[in-house]
């Protein structure tokens, strides 16, 4: 039995609708509105706008610009989930001929490919996508800026190669292959690549003066798959769900949390400030809390999704000017309102349907030397090791049906976790990348490496 939404508390609307109002009004925004998620459905919405009459709600669409990158990622995560590529296959091997072949698809996905921030001039976002028709009028004659693989540096073209790339393996235009496989099957009806009414005008709200200027709305044809999508909070909202929980016709859960994973190294300043970025999806730490998803601006619109996976909220938040209110900011400070005034009820606890006897033996208390673990089983079936106390590492082990376990996080991502046996059958110790893990602190007669002293523990006198 799954508990269903409540509706949030009336002092909860009221300090969301204050936020948003508070960000209108200081960001001068012609409007604004806001989505707040809980358990994977919309339980708020709202909006503010300068015009008199109907404000916008959740089906009216505004362009979401670099929030567009996260639904490019979710094609390539589905391309490598079937087999038709790898993340640390070269660009070349799959688009051929691009002079940025060089860089992974990992790294182009998490920016760390080297290349520019933006195509050659003129500024791509204020001029047709027809006077960049082919790659090399998005890439120019120096693509990358950077070694390949050293530093996160935010690329619009690494996302256009990447969007070319799916258009070569699926044989079809990027945006068809987007609709098809992500946005239908996800009911985002609301989302598109050209404006559907009823949709926003974009506008330039002057710094020094309370006027407004319409900004144009382009084509970005190639650049496309790095910011084209329009879309809406109610779509917003549903897109969010699928990247915390993850959706078995579009992608699993496992692929979407190796999208929220951070992937490329921060800057000094990007460590300061608690963000990284991971696949196509950009990672911040604020409030005591993680959050994942990502902002987006062209001319005349600013676009912010946020997602807390642990406390089950996300917030989508849109605004239709150049510049104002900090749309991430903003969707952040909703998503931390509800988790603060509405903690999140956790599920009751339930048994385990069933457990091996030979796991269950190995429950309990470990000792990597004289630091002390713990080693639990997980609902998912695997085991989970970590300190008995403070902080250290830990990490969470899938179980891989031979008697064996693999690191799934943390320090022991990857590594290779086994109960090593006596001849009598019983478990002598743990063996965890060649770390040894005894039931007793340096343990007589255990293959502890470098040995035991035979004279065991004492004082001093």
């Amino acid at each position: 039995m799954t508990t269903p939404v409540e509706e949030l508390l009336p002092a909860t609307r009221r300090a969301l609708l204050h936020r948003i109002a508070t960000a209108q009004a200081e960001g001068r925004a012609p409007s604004l509105v806001a989505a707040v998620v809980r358990g994977g459905e919309t339980v708020w919405h709202g909006a503010r706008t300068s015009v008199e009459g109907h404000g916008p709600d959740e089906n009216v669409q505004y362009r979401i610009g670099s929030i567009t990158k996260t639904f490019t990622a979710v094609l390539v995560l589905r391309l490598r989930d079937e087999g038709a590529l790898d993340l640390s296959d070269p660009l070349e091997k799959h688009l051929p001929g691009t002079g940025a072949g060089e860089a992974t698809i990992a790294e182009l996905l998490a920016h760390t490919g080297g290349l520019a921030a933006e195509a050659p001039a003129p500024w791509w976002e204020r001029t047709p996508g027809a006077l960049r028709p082919e790659l090399v009028d998005v890439l120019g004659e120096q693509p990358h800026l950077h070694p390949v693989g050293r530093r996160f540096h935010y690329s619009n073209p690494g996302y256009t190669l990447l969007g070319a790339m799916v258009e070569e393996l699926r044989g079809a235009p990027w945006e068809e292959v987007l609709r098809s496989e992500v946005l239908e099957p996800l009911g985002l009806h609301r989302t598109s690549a050209e404006p559907r009414a009823p949709h926003a005008g974009g506008w330039a709200v002057h710094p020094w003066a309370d006027v407004m200027l319409p900004e144009r709305v382009e084509d970005l044809g190639r650049m496309a798959p790095a910011g084209q999508l329009w879309s809406t909070t109610g779509d917003l909202a549903r897109f969010a769900a699928f990247l915390a929980k993850g959706d078995d016709r579009v992608l699993s859960a496992e692929s979407v949390r190796e999208m929220r994973t951070p992937a490329a190294p921060a800057e000094a300043e990007e460590v300061a400030a608690g963000s990284a970025y991971g696949l196509g999806m950009q990672i911040q730490y604020r409030d005591g809390r993680t959050l994942v998803g990502h902002s987006g601006s062209l001319p005349g619109f600013l676009a912010g999704l946020m997602i807390s996976v642990e406390d089950d909220l996300a917030a989508a938040v849109l605004a239709n000017c150049t510049s104002g209110p900090l749309t991430l900011t903003v969707a952040a400070d909703l998503v931390r309102i509800v988790a603060e005034a509405e903690p999140r009820i956790p599920e009751p606890w339930r048994p385990l349907p069933e457990v091996e006897r030979s796991v269950l033996e190995l429950a309990g208390p470990w000792y990597w030397g004289t630091h002390a673990f713990a080693l639990r089983l997980t609902a998912e079936g695997g085991v989970s090791l970590g300190p008995l106390s403070g902080n250290g590492r830990r990490s969470r082990f899938r179980a891989n049906g031979d008697g064996t376990w693999t690191g799934l996080d943390g320090y022991y991502a990857g590594e290779a976790l086994r109960a090593v046996e006596r001849p009598d059958g019983s478990v002598s110790h743990l063996d965890l990348g060649s770390f040894v893990f005894t039931r007793q602190p340096y343990e007589e007669g255990a293959s502890v490496p470098g040995g035991v002293d035979p004279e065991g523990w004492r004082g001093i006198r």
